[in-house]
């Protein structure tokens, strides 16, 4: 087929930026590309554009960043670029019907899991927090459910061990630059068709919040460092020591007995890190970051104190206590 078709992009993220950018360099005519407004960021609230805004700009595409997809001025840009196709790849809003209708041959979504599993905002956070061995990224229809649409093709991998959420994220992103490029021709030319999702297999992965970044070492190790891998490189792993709110990069889980230990107490400080006895099991907390400080290993972190050994680390419930 031509690559002339013209598409336009929908994507936010660092997980659309490839996409995007395969998109050009395999020559499809992307006559625009949609990104979510910039936000403040860090504690001094800097405007920082969004990933795709920046690859946008250096590709030299037209853009808009509407601070709401619905409102009519965002509809009237899209009905000029008179898409043939319109992709997204976690652009970060529901995108209205009549959108969707837009493109004279379809509305597709580049989604980082194997639907119906994981549908929302959040699939690979969500993956790496159940511990899941696989995962993948799937070619599908957008309507009007969230990620309901059939399914053109996927494609799966198996996740590392050590693999935190952004690591992982880069990962799938090129896997679905790869299966978009090799399917994208055959949806057109309708070589192919999609497989309806199996309602009774979907899971959900809602976006997660604020209070989902606090640690509770009440539940076994692996679950505590799955949630640090999960949380980096941002938003972080969130802990209370005293009255000072602490990040946590990188967790190791370790078995030992913890009989007699409460939850997030400091059982040892080693070379490795801090270990911290969780409901079973510990983890070694090996890569922390203090508020307004650098981040630095558990060991550097311990010196400064007096003795660190005993301390509880504490979730945000517990926050008032000693």
């Amino acid at each position: 087929m031509s690559n002339l078709n013209r598409i336009v992009f929908l994507g936010t993220p660092d997980f659309s930026v490839p996409i995007l950018h395969s998109l050009v360099e395999s020559g499809y005519q992307v006559v625009g590309v949609v990104s979510q407004p910039d936000r403040p960021v860090g504690r001094k609230r800097v405007l920082e554009p969004t990933p795709v805004k920046q690859a946008a700009q250096a590709l030299g595409l037209p853009l808009i960043q509407p601070e709401r997809i619905r409102h009519e001025e965002a509809f009237e840009t899209l009905t000029l670029w008179s898409p043939d196709v319109l992709i997204t790849a976690a652009y970060g809003q529901l995108i209205p019907e009549r959108i969707l209708h837009l493109p004279k041959i379809a509305s597709l979504n580049v989604h980082a899991s194997l639907l119906p599993y994981y549908r929302g905002a959040s699939p690979i956070q969500r993956a790496i927090l159940n511990g899941d061995k696989r995962t993948g990224v799937s070619i599908m229809t957008m309507v009007k459910e969230m990620d309901a649409g059939p399914v053109w093709a996927q494609e799966s991998l198996e996740l590392l061990p050590d693999e935190n959420y952004g690591e992982l994220s880069d990962r799938l992103s090129t896997l679905g630059a790869a299966l978009l490029l090799k399917t994208l021709p055959d949806i057109v030319s309708r070589a192919i068709q999609p497989t309806e999702q199996d309602e009774s297999r979907a899971t959900f992965a809602p976006r997660l919040t604020r209070e989902d970044e606090w640690l509770d070492f009440t539940k076994n190790a692996n679950d505590v460092a799955n949630k640090v891998r999960a949380l980096a490189p941002s938003p972080g792993a969130s802990v209370w020591l005293g009255d000072k709110v602490l990040k946590v990069w990188y967790a190791t889980p370790v078995e030992m007995s913890t009989l007699g230990s409460e939850p997030g107490q400091v059982l040892a400080v080693t070379l490795d890190g801090i270990v911290v006895a969780c409901r079973t099991g510990a983890v070694v907390l090996s890569r922390v970051q203090a508020a307004g400080k650098r981040a630095m290993s558990g060991l550097e972190f311990s010196r400064g104190f007096r003795n660190l050994t005993g301390s509880v680390f504490r979730g945000k419930q517990e926050k008032g206590e000693p």
